[in-house]
């Protein structure tokens, strides 16, 4: 799966004001609201929700929130780059600069899997990451979000 098929129109934040988790997880909401159709409110209720079983944070200040919905059409990702790091209840302690918000549709198990680990492997890469963090403007992060991953399989 490619993260260009997922990637909403206008998705990618570069400079994302967040005071704490449940304020980044309200706005994202909010955005994501009018590219798919679903409530923000209910977006943000099952966040929440999904948020109580664990913090969706990967570490290195990098986390993932994501939920499957009733009413999402299709898989749909935001990527907020944060202004200042905020605590996501990590597992590493480390707060926050870099959120892919992932929503899928209801029964989307296998692509809604497919779509964590695609980004999971794009944020493995240390050259990735830097690109993320210091990427100038909304273009130059598409061009980091979707280059091709290189294989380091034996």
């Amino acid at each position: 799966m490619n993260i260009e098929d997922m990637l909403a129109p206008d998705a990618i934040i570069p400079r994302f004001e967040a005071e704490d988790k449940k304020q980044a997880l309200r706005d994202l909401a909010e955005k994501a609201e009018g590219l798919t159709g679903v409530a923000a409110g209910d977006i943000y209720a099952a966040l929440l929700q999904r948020e109580r079983l664990s913090s969706t944070s990967l570490g290195r200040g990098i986390a993932i929130p994501h939920v499957k919905l009733p009413g999402v059409k299709k898989i749909t990702c935001l990527f907020a780059r944060l202004a200042r790091p905020i605590s996501f209840e990590s597992h590493d302690g480390e707060p926050v600069d870099l959120l892919f918000f992932l929503l899928a549709p209801e029964h989307a198990g296998a692509d809604h899997l497919k779509a964590l680990a695609r980004i999971s492997r794009l944020v493995r890469d240390p050259a990735t990451l830097e690109g993320l963090r210091t990427a100038k403007d909304v273009e130059s992060l598409r061009s980091v979000l979707t280059k091709p991953l290189t294989s380091h399989a034996a």
